[in-house]
């Protein structure tokens, strides 16, 4: 699993994995919610190349958008846990409120991320988050080899 995190995941990869649209993934990236760190884009016909932190930060994203914060919500939540957790998403928890705040729980700490907010309604492990991502990774390469071993 090293030699596939290493090489990166692409597009259509990272759809399959996130259980996100490719026509999300590719509005995401040119709008820089999640930009490929290992090849971004470069121009029509070109291949971007996601790393797994970029990959984790699309589950996030759709875990977030599922639990039915809005798209610009999910935005700056992401933004703020990249800068006040140094994007260490597997040890945080987000927290979402009535208001629709969202509060990232890191190693006790609590930072309010889209300020105001007062009951929480829904609490978001993001450990799992990383944990499920994991498994499905580990179930797509094991289904990959699964193909080509059968067409060989």
């Amino acid at each position: 699993m090293t030699e596939i995190i290493t090489s990166g995941f692409s597009g259509p990869t990272v759809c399959r994995l996130t259980g996100v649209t490719y026509r999300q993934l590719d509005y995401w990236a040119r709008t820089g919610l999640v930009t490929p760190s290992i090849q971004p884009a470069k121009g029509s016909g070109s291949k971007r190349t996601y790393s797994y932190g970029d990959v984790l930060e699309v589950k996030v994203i759709k875990s977030l958008l599922t639990s039915g914060v809005s798209l610009s919500r999910a935005r700056q939540a992401v933004e703020c846990l990249r800068g006040a957790l140094g994007a260490d998403l597997a040890s945080s928890s987000l927290v979402l409120s009535d208001a629709g705040s969202v509060l990232a729980h890191d190693a006790g700490d609590l930072v309010d991320l889209l300020r105001g907010g007062q009951g929480v309604f829904n609490i978001i492990p993001l450990a799992s988050v990383v944990a499920e991502l994991s498994t499905t990774i580990r179930q797509d390469l094991q289904s990959t080899s699964e193909r080509e071993h059968r067409t060989a």
